[in-house]
């Protein structure tokens, strides 16, 4: 049987509901076929080259059901123990650790997983496992900012930068996983005083994705922003002449290498605690860290391997080598309800 399905899910549509209980009925009897059902919150369109060269590599075939990440984890409670999902994947260690914390993941015994992916890039309990970096960064309008001004986020709360800050809101997760990583640092007190002469210097109310971010610096309408250091990868690589033209205008600066190194997030995943196939997902997460899948997701989504030892592919290393903080990641998940708290109480929007 060969089967390679997409249903992309909105707010779990009648059509969506109907393609995925036929989908746990066809697969609950085939447990031990060579098929996975994977549910994932990545909407990247090289992903699907991941999957093919697993088909490619084992035999199995990579069902696929699409949609955002704290959608995929209600529709997994909800199917329960008759879900179909094998494996679930999603970005920030903040969406993983609230998969955990739902018990919709199993402890998974790798010595694979274990001995290729860093400690501080994976679940204490083996719940969940990092298979790609992604760099939270300066970015900066070249005309305005040199890089010698340019040192630590603590630093991004003095005066100096007064008007000068575009980022993006505080509900977005990215934001939330380094504010809680600053909580892990530095303690609540000292990051509560750092966010409130941060939230001071915004140019402008927070709105937009990363992507405005940086097209906000290239403007002129901040002098720096924070972004994920593949949104300006991106730019760099597109072929419209515009998005090279704000690629041009903005540069990238990773803070606290003379310290404890750059802030560091995953996109990751982990088994499904009713996973149908269990041998074959751990075989999936297992295919992700091979130096043919971590060049796919650097090359596909311009992100950092977590492999030690895989080359850093094309405009990547034009950024350059870094320090990444080496603080485990779980901690984002953990510490996120604080951090939340603490950006509405300085008045990040």
């Amino acid at each position: 049987m060969k089967i390679t399905r997409r249903v992309f899910l909105g707010t779990g549509t009648a059509m969506a509901t109907v393609a995925i209980a036929e989908l746990g009925k066809s697969n609950r009897g085939l447990a031990q076929s060579r098929e996975i059902n994977l549910y994932s919150s990545r909407h990247y369109d090289t992903d699907q080259v991941l999957y093919d060269s697993f088909t490619k590599k084992t035999g199995f075939k990579v069902n696929l059901i699409e949609g955002k990440g704290e959608e995929l984890i209600e529709r997994i409670k909800s199917e329960g123990a008759n879900s179909p999902a094998d494996v679930f994947i999603t970005v920030d260690a903040g969406n993983l650790w609230r998969a955990q914390e739902d018990g919709i993941l199993q402890p998974v015994s790798s010595s694979i997983l274990n001995s290729k992916i860093p400690a501080n890039l994976r679940s204490p309990e083996n719940l969940w496992f990092g298979f790609s970096r992604r760099a939270r960064v300066i970015m900066y309008n070249k005309d305005k900012v040199q890089p010698s001004e340019l040192s630590t986020y603590e630093d991004l709360a003095t005066g100096k930068w007064k008007g000068k800050i575009v980022i993006r809101s505080s509900s977005n997760i990215y934001n939330q996983s380094l504010v809680a990583s600053l909580i892990e640092i530095l303690g609540m007190s000292p990051t509560e005083s750092w966010a409130k002469g941060f939230v001071s210097n915004f140019a402008r109310p927070p709105e937009g994705n990363d992507t405005a971010q940086i097209k906000a610096v290239a403007a002129g309408i901040g002098d720096i922003g924070i972004a994920n250091s593949y949104y300006l990868a991106r730019l760099k690589r597109s072929t419209k002449a515009a998005d090279k033209a704000v690629a041009e205008k903005v540069g990238m600066f990773f803070p606290n290498q003379n310290g404890r190194g750059t802030h560091v997030n995953i996109s990751g995943g982990g088994v499904v605690k009713t996973a149908p196939n269990k041998e074959g997902a751990i075989k999936f997460l297992e295919h992700l860290t091979s130096p043919e899948a971590q060049k796919i997701f650097s090359e596909g989504n311009n992100e950092y391997p977590v492999v030690a030892g895989v080359p850093v592919p094309g405009v990547l290393k034009t950024f350059g080598d870094f320090k990444s903080d080496s603080t485990n990641v779980s901690v984002y998940g953990k510490l996120n309800p604080e951090a939340i708290k603490l950006m509405d109480r300085v008045g990040w929007k």
